[in-house]
């Protein structure tokens, strides 16, 4: 049990609530040019190269993610297309949510404010969070805070918007790297990390551990 009442429960979207397709998508438009058995390397940089990108001056979504697939093409020497960018963003907003969210959410909403703080533009979001099923008391996006998780600024953006202190949120998120190292390093006490896979668990940045989201409501009593 999480012995406390958020005034708010936070959570990252993408991976979190939405299932994240990129590596898919990425897999399908690169399979001419990258071989099979080398393909889930080229994923891995074109990750890294995105988490690079969000880490400076603040960009435009879709200029993130072409301009890290443009770096991941050629460190691999490999071809770069535009439209390979232009499919990967145009997918975005499709994407719907993991199947353990919808139920989840709809049982949290019942009793807590519920808040997305995603690394997304404005016009991109919406979709994506109609399809969760559930009421949001607000949506804040990197586009709104000039800055991406894993940077403090985006966080602090939130917390000021909800007029809060980092003690009185609960949040939640399946990475540790753009979420809760930082919300470990504001001095946002109450975690939850929804381990889907993505990234080992790091206890020592002191969150609580689920498998689904479905085990979310239980542990605030739900």
């Amino acid at each position: 049990m999480i012995d406390f009442q958020p005034k708010y429960i936070t959570f990252d979207c993408y991976g979190t609530l939405t299932a994240f397709g990129m590596s898919a998508l990425t897999r399908e438009l690169f399979a001419d040019r990258v071989e099979a058995d080398r393909m889930e390397d080229f994923l891995d940089d074109f990750e890294a190269f995105r988490i690079d990108q969000v880490l400076g001056a603040y960009q435009y979504y879709p200029d993130v993610v072409k301009s890290a697939l443009t770096r991941a093409c050629a460190l691999w020497k490999v071809e770069y297309r535009d439209s390979d960018g232009e499919a990967i963003v145009a997918a975005v907003p499709t994407w719907g949510p993991h199947p353990d969210v919808p139920d989840a959410l709809r049982t949290l909403a019942e009793s807590f404010p519920l808040v997305i703080l995603s690394n997304a533009a404005d016009n991109q979001i919406g979709g994506n969070v109609e399809k969760l099923g559930a009421p949001f008391h607000a949506v804040y996006t990197a586009e709104q805070a000039q800055a991406y998780k894993p940077r403090f600024q985006a966080f602090e953006y939130m917390l000021d918007q909800l007029g809060c202190g980092p003690g009185e949120i609960l949040h939640v998120s399946s990475s540790l790297r753009y979420d809760l190292i930082p919300a470990h390093d504001l001095r946002i006490t109450n975690k939850v990390y929804v381990n889907r896979g993505y990234e080992p668990s790091v206890p020592y940045y002191g969150y609580h551990e689920v498998k689904a989201l479905t085990e979310l409501p239980a542990l605030l009593g739900l």
